[in-house]
């Protein structure tokens, strides 16, 4: 009896401790404006278009004010120089320190798991699914599918994985996915490392997209802050809207994210 006590005083302690490590949203974005803070609590989220040519600018120059990450996360971005960007911030509600980034890297090994997902297509006036297939590949010369692993039942300190996913519009479109724990969290980032292209015209060529996503268990659920930039050519601008093709597709993986973490076992 007096083991089982110990036992279960020793446990109390842990889920106490990690609670005070936890920071809160308002520790990270001590900014942010209420309209805005409202938004980042929704289902949806905040969301919102940049273009370069209309001045570059964030809600929060530093998605993490104590720890210097935004200027790895962002800058990671910029320096590409992207005509386009997308910002997004969410907060997936959850009770206090029972999300965890282990959570969070099962979420993102479950690639099979963008498959049919649905977006709403303004030119289809329905919503249709934005990715008909999605699979993992041993790596950039080797396109051969390979399953899902296993949920892990710990975290790598890094990882990086290549992906498949047949775009609706833009056909087979391949990505790195690389994955590294950073200070209080985790960043995955996802860029091309083949040109995507839309009727035989390469749209966005290697490495000119990018998107950064980061995670961290915070007091009121688990943060995630991403941004995503590309580059495109003017003859392509003119014809293919970007910005909204970049914002949906960034929807559509923060979705994918979002229900894995709560789908925890």
């Amino acid at each position: 009896m007096k083991k089982t006590a110990i036992i279960l005083l020793f446990n109390m302690l842990c889920v106490i401790n990690l609670s005070a490590q936890l920071r809160s949203f308002d520790d990270i974005f001590s900014g942010m404006s209420s309209n805005i803070r409202k938004e980042v609590f929704t289902e949806a989220g905040y969301i919102r278009t940049i273009e370069k040519s209309s001045g570059i600018s964030f809600v929060s120059s530093s998605p993490a004010t104590d720890s210097g990450i935004s200027g790895q996360i962002i800058n990671t971005v910029i320096k590409n120089n992207p005509g386009y960007i997308v910002e997004s911030i969410l907060v997936v509600s959850a009770e206090q320190g029972s999300l965890t980034l282990l959570n969070v890297y099962n979420a993102l090994g479950n690639v099979r798991g963008l498959k049919g997902r649905l977006y709403n297509s303004a030119t289809r006036n329905q919503e249709i699914p934005l990715f008909e297939d999605a699979t993992r590949i041993r790596s950039e010369r080797q396109t051969t599918a390979i399953a899902d692993p296993a949920p892990a039942k710990s975290l790598p300190r890094s990882e990086t994985v290549y992906i498949r996913l047949k775009d609706i519009n833009f056909g087979n479109t391949y990505y790195r996915g690389e994955m590294s724990l950073i200070q209080s969290g985790l960043c995955y980032s996802l860029s091309n490392f083949r040109n995507m292209t839309y009727f035989l015209i390469p749209v966005i060529r290697e490495g000119n997209f990018i998107a950064q996503l980061y995670f961290e268990p915070i007091r009121e659920g688990v943060l995630i802050y991403s941004i995503a930039g590309a580059d495109v050519s003017d003859f392509v601008s003119s014809r293919v809207h970007i910005s909204s093709a970049i914002a949906k597709r960034l929807e559509v993986i923060i979705a994918w994210a979002v229900e894995g973490i709560l789908q925890r076992k």
